[in-house]
């Protein structure tokens, strides 16, 4: 499925949230995304920092699968709760309100399909419990890894230390065994890591 062919209802919603700079997946994101469910078939699929769960209901709008979403702002998972009421996805939906470095440890089972776009400076205090949870030749999918050219350039000041977090968060991934991973340019960079 492709990104135009989402629910009117959903597209709008997107826009919304980008015209208030609200977290969404940028389109190319997404539409890489919606390919590789679609090649993949995932059955279950881990969300981290699913904000308005806008990517989400076009996760499962585009599959079969079962999806887990961690959010830790309150009012977002709000959102996302009666998002999935909406779009009649709640039956598939399993909605965790909290921190996602104490959520994550409390998981079991294998995902198919991890999308982790919670906090960036999180990232690598994140992947242990990431690997675990993936299945082998499961995906995970980091978003925002290159961050307005912030991680290959020189950031603003203020954002050294966020920059320097995903330097090292790359290393890691590109440094990993159980891992190949590969940094693509779309959107804020997205990772995409499979397990061997």
């Amino acid at each position: 499925m492709k990104l135009s062919e989402l629910d009117e209802r959903l597209l709008v919603l997107r826009e919304r949230a980008k015209e208030v700079r609200d977290p969404t997946a940028a389109d190319e994101t997404l539409e890489l995304i919606l390919e590789l469910l679609e090649k993949h078939r995932p059955n279950r699929i881990l969300e981290i920092g699913a904000a308005e769960g806008l990517t989400s209901c076009a996760m499962l709008m585009c599959s079969h699968a079962h999806l887990t979403a961690i959010e830790r702002n309150a009012d977002r998972a709000s959102c996302a709760r009666s998002h999935f009421r909406t779009f009649g996805l709640e039956s598939r939906t399993e909605l965790y309100e909290g921190d996602a470095g104490e959520i994550l440890p409390l998981l079991s089972g294998e995902y198919d399909l991890i999308f982790l776009d919670g906090p960036k400076v999180q990232y690598r205090k994140y992947l242990s419990d990431c690997k675990r949870l993936l299945r082998r030749g499961g995906i995970l999918l980091s978003d925002d890894v290159l961050l307005f050219g912030w991680v290959t350039g020189e950031p603003p000041k203020k954002r050294k230390m966020l920059a320097e977090h995903l330097r090292e968060y790359l290393r890691l991934l590109e440094t990993d065994t159980e891992l190949t991973t590969e940094i693509l340019k779309i959107g804020e960079g997205l990772a995409v890591s499979t397990k061997l």
